[in-house]
């Protein structure tokens, strides 16, 4: 009977694991830096953002840790911005999510970001102050959780920046981003 019990316990932590993966974050805190003006159209980018160089690097350090994950020259956006592509020998559990190539999220030299997340997270994301919805999110199938994520400000900023860049990740594969 306990090894029964212990089975059951150990699927039902494999099973809540996997399923992360798949789930929004439901704990998104409400920004509380001013929410920047972006443009309308495309290029899509904020208006009167000063960058913070350091949490850039501190965002492209934390991202290219993610398992499968390069920093690479963008293919669809301003020149500056870098790609965060997902390797070839990594699944992608949803395709018709990425702009281009391989590329699941890409920042700019201001800071910001574009990301693919779950049309749940997006709609939250934005409600909560943390990114705005692309001008062509409406417009292609697949890309109503394409949104801007706007430039961290501070590390606490930073932290549920690269948390949304997680989310996408594991949107886009259907994987964890982390075995935490």
């Amino acid at each position: 009977m306990k090894v029964s019990r212990f089975l059951c316990v150990v699927f039902l932590v494999h099973i809540c694991g996997t399923s992360y993966a798949l789930a929004d974050p439901t704990n998104l805190p409400v920004r509380e830096t001013p929410i920047p003006r972006t443009t309308s159209g495309v290029p899509h980018i904020q208006i009167d953002v000063e960058p913070v160089p350091a949490l850039s690097e501190a965002l492209l350090e934390k991202v290219s840790e993610l398992p499968g994950v390069e920093i690479r020259q963008t293919v669809v956006s301003l020149p500056g911005a870098l790609g965060f592509w997902i390797t070839e020998d990594t699944a992608l559990a949803r395709p018709e999510v990425i702009v281009g190539g391989r590329e699941f999220a890409h920042l700019h030299p201001d800071g910001s970001l574009h990301a693919s997340l779950s049309p749940t997270l997006a709609k939250k994301a934005a409600e909560k102050g943390w990114a705005v919805s692309h001008p062509w999110a409406d417009q292609r199938p697949g890309w109503g959780g394409f949104v801007m994520i706007f430039t961290p400000k501070n590390t606490d900023e930073l932290d549920v920046v690269f948390e949304l860049v997680e989310a996408s990740y594991e949107f886009v594969t259907g994987l964890r981003a982390s075995s935490d």
